[in-house]
């Protein structure tokens, strides 16, 4: 065990003793919702891991420590202390060193709950290759840890403000195996589709569980992609989706918007010009993701 990580005891317990456990992202918290909603999401996110059977690690780098199971009362100052900073794998190292607090992004929760033990996590959606990639070289560390780091990352799939086909293209030249979860088209976040297809497709946690347990056995490094797709009274209008998108990308470059702003920009224009339907909507994939992330964990 890595003796600069903090569990709680919860945790250690389950992982000492072999009962599921699931990572938790905590950048959700931070920078995903407004408060109360942010605490509410990442309470019931936890509820519904535990109610499917395993346990929930919530993680985040609190006084520059990664830490693997938060608190109540460390999640509810994540959600009401303002300029928490984003933690991905690049700024681990710093805030440890300075003693400071991060929120940790799918890269950074990766790769805290690999050396953690934790082989199973659940977030909203993985990040990716931006729009307009080919002149910015905006491409999310989530791929590249997804390429290093081997924990199996319960998603909706990719945010649908990216360029879907060259996310999945980077993925596939990465060796990342990307899996349907009864679905053989990958999902785009608010929606159950994309026009993209996935690598193979399952139909239960049984078949993820023995999948990745034929990975880890045939030593294939680096992570998966478990794409569940948003329920469908849940998801959005693809039509409507892709006209409000195309807006905020517009208003985002007339702004000069860019680098990681971009995505917190685009995700509260969409939240405004949605009236709220896509607040509602990432709340329900996310704790969708958590019950069949718990689900996978248990069967492994």
């Amino acid at each position: 065990m890595n003796m600069h990580i903090e569990l709680a005891p919860t945790v250690a317990e389950a992982l000492a003793t072999g009962v599921p456990v699931v990572a938790l992202e905590s950048t959700i918290i931070s920078h995903g919702f407004p408060y109360p909603a942010n605490v509410q999401c990442a309470a019931e996110a936890e509820r519904v891991v535990r109610e499917a059977g395993a346990v929930p690690a919530t993680i985040a780098i609190l006084g520059g420590k990664p830490t693997v199971g938060l608190s109540a009362e460390q999640i509810d100052y994540l959600g009401t202390t303002p300029d928490i900073a984003k933690a991905s794998r690049r700024d681990i190292a710093m805030l440890a060193s300075r003693g400071a607090d991060g929120a940790t992004t799918v890269a950074g929760t990766m790769l805290i709950a690999a050396m953690a033990g934790i082989r199973v996590f659940a977030t909203g959606g993985i990040g990716g290759v931006h729009r307009g990639a080919q002149q910015s070289f905006d491409i999310s560390a989530d791929l590249i840890e997804l390429s290093r780091t081997d924990v199996a990352v319960v998603c909706a799939g990719a945010k649908s403000i990216l360029d879907i086909g060259l996310t999945l293209e980077y993925l596939e030249t990465h060796g990342v195996p990307v899996i349907g979860y009864r679905t053989d088209e990958f999902p785009a976040f608010y929606t159950r589709t994309s026009g993209f297809g996935v690598d193979a497709r399952v139909d239960s946690a049984e078949e993820v569980a023995a999948f990745l347990r034929a990975k880890r056995a045939l030593s294939l490094g680096g992570g998966a992609v478990i794409a569940n797709p948003i329920a469908a009274e849940h998801a959005l209008d693809s039509a409507m989706l892709d006209d409000v998108i195309s807006s905020a990308l517009a208003e985002a470059e007339q702004q000069g918007v860019h680098g990681k702003h971009v995505t917190p920009f685009l995700l509260a224009r969409i939240h405004e010009l949605t009236g709220g339907a896509s607040e509602e909507a990432n709340k329900q994939l996310v704790y969708s993701n958590a019950r069949l992330a718990a689900e996978i964990a248990a069967a492994l």
